[in-house]
């Protein structure tokens, strides 16, 4: 007679390929519909208790904060009741029903491309707000009984068999909250025991903030690290409470517990994750610190509490000294919360300094993954930038194999006429280490370093000193270097006077206006010429801003700088004096040009280069006939 009561409704057609899915496809790991179940009922109390922060008119005021899990080993069902904020008829069509429709599309979506061997269950189920319907990978029918938790509001019910549709009708229950009611199916029947139950309970919601019974009993802890002292915690307490809170299966890279009541009442742990992507395996949707006060999660992602360049931390942080009704506006704006931020930036940042000197090889997990970030910050942050500063690591062309250096290293090892520290902007290493702007620094032992993120652009444009030595820009052409002269490079060794402005003239009629100039260098050893922007030009860093921000920019015209002791430059001096009209000039002369456009990542076409390399190739090859 109740189920006459019930009006059919039919799943969107997502909800149904997901049910299909889950029904059909992940079926291992079929214990996380408990975890899952549980999640959303502890949701459900979290809710309640932040609206009864402003409203004590709700129904059974006084009723425990809990969850409950019990299990009819005869009738084969197991029913996990909570007393949290309950549903309306129209909440629970939409909550079960089609709320979960983008969330499953993407879950969708991400399954595209995977063979059967490769879909992951246990991770996924979580990341997209489906896990509700992950019941049915054990369950024949879903039964959901809701009462909400404003007086006067009638019980609704709701029953699945994870077909095509469900039917929603009106219900008899006293109390506030939710009942899911899951019939089990044959092959599932393992799961009708209350040792089976606590068991998963203990494995996987066992810092679940509200006691979790398991017929009589408790089987959660519910006190997790942060509520307790770091001498107290042991590092497998940490790593339960990071894989309970992120789902991530990978040890967290870095632990930081903070507990003080001075300046500002703090109990946190935070955590540097192991991967900057972890893919399918994080939990969570958005960014941010689970926010507390006075026992309430009050934000799930709070972004005031850290700086958005440690935008990569997870973690839980609790405080009474924050209003429990703040708003994210109010936390910007709170004394206590800027307090806060202070403490936690403060104790991570010596946390990584401590990591950095202790653990070398995880610092460079860490630098690795989340270097870019910690750049970020020296870009960003000019009144946190100089504490960041210690956490910097950079290739250079002193450092071997895959070495990255510190700017404490680089000033200890500096040469003693050098009073600045020297970087080079480029696109990757390999491209940087064959810049022609380091002929001179080489040929003076002095060391420089490789730049090559793209934050690195804005990053030196706010890091302009370090130590009192200045940062400069190898290919500043302004440089002043008064390092001793590499023996070969004298002027006798030159190409003659008359001859090199011969040359030079060559280069300007071949090249036209795509050059300022054309002119010998002061700095070059090893390499036949290199590119230098105009005195006037804004610096090379503005220009590669501009270029990543596909911003409007007119690239200003450059200054071609000849070496006048590379043999290169000698032979093609010789031909422009002797054989004016020899083939080979002037595609030498714009494959020169175009050679350094290329280290510069400033050609526009690479691949235009080839015919021409071609036929230089041929006059080569026909030369030794």
């Amino acid at each position: 007679m109740a189920e006459e009561r019930l009006q059919t409704y039919e799943f969107k057609a997502e909800i149904q390929q997901l049910l299909h899915i889950l029904v059909h496809s992940l079926y291992t790991d079929r214990e996380i519909f408990l975890r899952e179940l549980v999640s959303n009922a502890a949701d459900a109390l979290n809710r309640l208790q932040f609206e009864m922060l402003t409203n004590r008119d709700v129904l059974d005021p006084e009723a425990e904060m809990a969850i409950r899990v019990q299990v009819d080993e005869e009738a084969k069902t197991i029913t996990v009741s909570d007393s949290g904020i309950g549903m309306t008829r129209d909440e629970i069509v939409e909550n079960l029903g089609t709320i979960a429709q983008s969330g499953a599309a993407n879950f969708l979506r991400r399954l595209q491309g995977m063979d059967d061997q490769e879909r992951p269950s246990l991770e996924m189920i979580g990341q997209f707000g489906v896990g509700f319907y992950s019941a049915f990978m054990v369950a024949d029918e879903v039964r959901v009984l809701s009462r909400s938790h404003q007086p006067g509001t009638e019980a609704c019910e709701w029953v699945s068999e994870g077909s095509g549709s469900f039917r929603v009708g009106p219900a008899e229950k006293a109390d506030r909250g939710t009942q899911v009611i899951v019939k089990l199916k044959e092959d599932a029947a393992e799961f009708a025991s209350p040792w089976r139950m606590e068991q998963i309970v203990k494995k996987h919601s066992d810092f679940v903030t509200f006691p979790i019974y398991v017929g009589d009993w408790v089987a959660n802890r519910q006190k997790p690290p942060w509520r307790q002292s770091p001498r107290e915690t042991t590092q497998e307490e940490y790593e339960d409470f990071y894989k309970h809170l992120t789902l991530d299966l990978e040890k967290p890279l870095l632990v930081s517990h903070l507990v003080s009541d001075v300046p500002v009442d703090i109990r946190s742990v935070l955590y540097v994750p192991g991967r900057r992507e972890r893919g399918i395996l994080n939990l969570r949707s958005d960014f941010g610190l689970k926010l507390y006060a006075k026992g309430v999660m009050i934000q799930e992602y709070n972004k005031e509490l850290l700086p958005n360049y440690l935008r990569f931390v997870e973690g839980v942080v609790e405080s009474d000294d924050l209003p429990l009704n703040v708003s994210r506006e109010a936390v910007q704006r709170n004394p206590a919360a800027r307090r806060i931020q202070k403490a936690l930036v403060g104790k991570l940042i010596k946390e990584l300094e401590t990591l950095a000197q202790e653990k070398a090889d995880d610092y460079r997990r860490f630098w690795d993954e989340f270097g870019a970030f910690i750049k970020e910050g020296v870009a960003t942050d000019p009144a946190g930038k100089d504490d960041l500063l210690p956490l910097l690591r950079f290739y250079s062309s002193k450092a071997e194999d895959d070495g990255l250096v510190s700017l404490a290293e680089y000033v200890a090892g500096m040469i003693p006429e050098q009073a600045a520290i020297y970087y080079l902007l480029g696109d990757d290493r390999a491209s940087i280490a064959h810049s022609p702007h380091l002929d001179y620094f080489r040929a003076n032992d002095v060391e420089v370093l490789y730049l090559i993120d793209p934050v690195d652009n804005f990053m030196v444009m706010t890091l302009q000193e370090f130590d009192g030595k200045p940062l400069k820009n190898v290919d500043d052409a302004t440089l002043d270097l008064p390092w001793k002269e590499e023996e070969g490079t004298a002027e006798e060794s030159a190409v003659p006077e008359a001859d090199f402005n011969r040359l030079v003239g060559r280069f300007v009629k071949v090249l036209g206006d795509k050059v300022a100039e054309v002119r010998a260098s002061r700095v070059l050893r090893d390499s036949p010429c290199r590119l230098v922007s105009p005195e006037d030009a804004p610096g090379r860093e503005v220009q590669r801003v501009y270029k990543l921000l596909d911003k409007a920019f007119e690239d200003p015209k450059r200054i071609l700088e000849i070496n006048r002791n590379h043999p290169l430059m000698h032979n093609l001096a010789r031909l422009v004096t002797e054989a004016p009209d020899d083939p080979a000039i002037e595609p030498t002369i714009e494959q020169l040009f175009e050679n350094q456009l290329l280290l510069e990542g400033l050609h526009p076409n690479p691949a235009g280069m080839i015919p021409r390399l071609q036929r230089l190739m041929e006059a080569a090859t026909a030369r030794g006939e």
